[in-house]
């Protein structure tokens, strides 16, 4: 067996290595954008209503993002494009904070600032909070301890 001659070898170039990943959060976000079009079709917000679907689309998505990242760093080791396709890919594109900015926008525009301003406030605590409520149930759950405490 002969040792590969370094005046052969080539480096990877960055998109070859890259593109599995690129490709993995592709399909994952067409998947995570194509459910929460279906919510907001499934919960369509109502002429004069506050848009509760956007609300809770982005909290479920950051719920399961609080129990993806226990599940993939702490519990188990995954396979490399797991967190790439889940976390980036469908739940990135399941959560949308763009369409709440733009539900905010909108509801100014018709002359609701108590709605658009209690959106603006409730959406992200309610994000955090999600989080926070998944990491530290998905953490008892699966390792037996409390959110933040020791090692496994």
């Amino acid at each position: 067996m002969t040792a590969p001659d370094p005046e052969r070898a080539r480096p990877r170039s960055a998109l070859r290595a890259q593109a599995p990943v690129v490709a993995t959060v592709a399909v994952g976000g067409g998947a995570g954008a194509t459910a929460r079009y279906a919510a907001t079709l499934w919960w369509p917000t109502p002429a004069g209503g506050f848009p509760w679907t956007i609300l809770w689309v982005n909290a479920v998505g950051c719920a399961l993002m609080g129990v993806l990242m226990v599940a993939v760093t702490e519990w188990r080791t995954a396979h490399p494009l797991v967190r790439p396709f889940l976390g980036t890919g469908v739940l990135g594109g399941f959560t949308t904070f763009s369409a709440y900015a733009v539900d905010v926008r909108g509801l100014f525009e018709d002359g609701r600032p108590t709605a658009a301003l209690l959106h603006l406030a409730v959406t992200p605590l309610t994000a955090l909070a999600a989080v926070w409520a998944a990491t530290a149930a998905t953490r008892r759950a699966l390792l037996g301890r409390p959110a933040g405490g020791g090692a496994r």
